[in-house]
């Protein structure tokens, strides 16, 4: 992590404190990237063009939520409201310190996180296996949030990520029950059919999503 060598003098602090922040802003239930916990008292502004710089250098990969779940989903794209994953899983685990044990053998401590890495990891396939950059969906009030919403042709399909075997679903079942769409739940359980939701494992989802 050198970024003098490449960025402007003038933005390496903003970066240095961007990329940093990126493991605590993911470990949070709500991952919703907030200005104010890179930097006390800081706003969009202060942190734009850093964001931008790493984006575009492909060492991060924003995720926008959408106003509304229709097509094409890019029309419906909030700039402001955005979750911050990196380009690497491997990255991520190193960045936090987290022990390849603890991935392997689990830790009661270890719950929340382990979802964040999950989502990571189908964020990372979906763009480098799929070609496809998702976004996600949250009501106004936080409650109810999809953790990925793509657009597959003329279809938008919302997808649930679970690190476990849990296959309780309730906020993407209300979700597509209101909007009449097909969901998506990403898990370490097989392959199922149930109403209008499919249980894709998390070791195969891109050869059958």
């Amino acid at each position: 992590q050198d970024f003098s060598k490449h960025a402007p003098i003038s933005l390496v602090p903003r970066l240095n404190q961007v990329w940093d922040a990126v493991p605590s802003q993911l470990a949070k239930e709500n991952r919703k990237f907030i200005y104010g916990q890179v930097a006390k008292g800081s706003r969009a502004k202060d942190f734009e063009t850093a964001i931008m710089w790493l984006k575009d250098c492909g060492l991060i990969h924003p995720v926008h939520r959408v106003s509304k779940p229709n097509l094409p989903l890019k029309a419906y794209e909030e700039l402001s409201a955005f979750k911050l994953y990196l380009n690497d899983l491997g990255i991520l685990c190193a960045m936090a310190d987290l022990p390849v044990r603890t991935i392997f053998e689990g830790n009661r401590i270890f719950t929340e996180f382990k979802g964040a890495l999950t989502e990571q990891y189908v964020l990372q396939q979906l763009i480098a296996d799929m070609g496809i950059y998702p976004f996600y969906y949250s009501a106004n009030n936080s409650r109810g949030e999809i953790d990925l919403l793509i657009q597959k042709d003329d279809r938008i399909i919302p997808i649930e990520v679970k690190a476990e075997e849990n296959l309780q679903a309730k906020s993407l079942k209300a979700f597509i029950d209101k909007f009449s769409l097909k969901g998506a739940r990403i898990s370490m359980s097989d392959y199922r059919e149930q109403d209008n939701l499919t249980n894709f494992p998390l070791y195969s989802f891109m050869r059958q999503l």
